[in-house]
């Protein structure tokens, strides 16, 4: 898994974000798109991608999207 790939998988749970905007840097909580339904669209992303389960507390202590790809990647 690249990071490349992560941020495609990621993008792709928003509807009206531009893929553009995604980058490892993104702070996606700061997205106006951003909420609790992305958030489970995220973690069922990640389970069915990645075979791995995210828990809330994941998502809340990241910031950026490369948070949550260490965070992913550690767990593999």
């Amino acid at each position: 898994m690249t990071i490349e790939d992560f941020i495609a998988n990621f993008a792709d749970q928003f509807e009206e974000t531009e893929a553009s905007v995604f980058s490892p840097d993104t702070e996606f909580k700061t997205l106006d798109e951003w909420g609790s339904l992305i958030a489970l669209s995220l973690i069922a992303m990640v389970d069915e991608e990645y075979d791995v389960t995210l828990k809330g507390d994941d998502i809340r202590k990241s910031n950026t999207i490369q948070d949550l790809f260490n965070i992913v990647t550690e767990k593999m």
